[in-house]
C-alpha cells in the first residue's frame, strides 16, 4: 500500500550461538595506523572495525564470541572485555605465537563447541541488504550437506578489493572451484562464514590457513557460497578508509 513502510523479512534458520572473530593479525597493510594499535581498533566512520562487527553480531542474536588476540593483545583484550552487554566475550590467546586463520581455529577449538560456528574477519565492513546477512547465512545452512558456507560478494561489488576474485559457484550455491591462475573468478569471499567444527581435524603443526579445511570441503562437495545482498568493503589499507566512508556517507 502506498505510504506504508516496508518491513524486512527475517530469514528463518538457527543463528549460531557462537562466533569466532579473527582479530590476531599484524595489520601490516594498514601501517602506519597500526604502529600503535591493533588493526581491529582502526576506526572507520567513527567506530573501530571490531565494533562494527560486534554491532552485526548483536543484531543477529549471537550470544558468545571467541576473539583471538596476538598483536598488541592487551589493548585489544581491554577493548572487547565487558564492552558488548548482550555477548559473552572469550579470549583465545595467541600472544606466544600467531597461528593464522586455520591455526587460530585449532587453537580455539575447545572454546567453539560442537555446533556450527560463525567465523568473521575483523578487517571488513558490511552493510545488510534487504535482510540481515548473518541470518541469511543461517537460513541457508544445511547441516546434512554442508561443512562450510561462505558469504560471497560479486567481484564487481567488492569495494576496495583489488583482487581477481576467489571462487566459482554452481546454480545451487555449491563451490565448484577456485580461481585459476591468470583468470578472474566471479565471487570474492567476504570474510564471513559458517563452519562446522567437524572440519577442524588432521591439521599440521604450527600456523596455517583455513584454506586447508576449505579445500577438503570443496573436494567432498560440502562447501557452499551464499551471495551477499548488501554492501561490502575490504578495509585493509589506510587508503580504503576514506573511500569506504565516502560511500557510507552517500547513503
Amino acid at each position: 500500500m502506498s505510504g506504508q513502510r516496508m518491513i524486512r523479512p527475517i530469514p528463518r534458520g538457527t543463528v549460531p550461538e557462537t562466533a569466532m572473530v579473527m582479530a590476531a593479525g599484524l595489520g601490516k597493510r594498514m601501517r602506519p595506523l597500526t604502529a600503535t594499535r591493533p588493526k581491529p581498533l582502526v576506526e572507520v566512520a567513527g567506530k573501530a572495525l571490531i565494533d562494527h562487527v560486534f554491532d552485526r553480531l548483536q543484531r543477529a542474536g549471537i550470544a558468545r564470541a571467541v576473539v583471538n588476540v596476538h598483536y598488541l593483545a592487551d589493548t585489544l583484550q581491554a577493548h572487547v572485555t565487558d564492552r558488548y552487554p548482550d555477548i559473552e566475550v572469550v579470549i583465545s590467546d595467541e600472544r606466544r605465537r600467531l597461528m593464522e586463520t586455520g591455526g587460530g581455529l585449532v587453537q580455539a577449538r575447545t572454546l567453539l563447541g560442537d555446533a556450527p560456528v560463525l567465523v568473521v574477519n575483523s578487517d571488513n565492513l558490511w552493510i545488510d541488504g534487504p535482510v540481515d546477512a548473518i541470518r541469511l547465512l543461517a537460513s541457508r545452512w544445511d547441516d546434512a550437506t554442508m561443512d562450510a558456507l561462505l558469504l560471497m560478494v560479486p567481484l564487481a561489488r567488492a569495494h576496495n578489493h583489488g583482487g581477481p576474485g576467489d571462487f566459482h559457484l554452481a546454480a545451487d550455491g555449491r563451490i565448484t572451484g577456485r580461481r585459476k591462475p591468470g583468470r578472474v573468478a566471479p565471487f570474492a569471499f567476504t570474510g564471513i562464514q559458517i563452519l562446522h567444527p567437524r572440519v577442524i581435524t588432521d591439521w599440521p603443526e604450527g600456523p596455517f590457513s583455513t584454506n586447508l579445511f576449505w579445500d577438503r570441503a570443496i573436494a567432498a562437495g560440502r562447501a557452499f557460497g551464499q551471495v551477499h545482498q548488501g554492501l561490502w568493503f575490504d578495509v585493509g589499507t589506510p587508503g580504503a578508509i576514506p573511500k569506504t566512508e565516502a560511500i557510507l556517507a552517500g547513503g
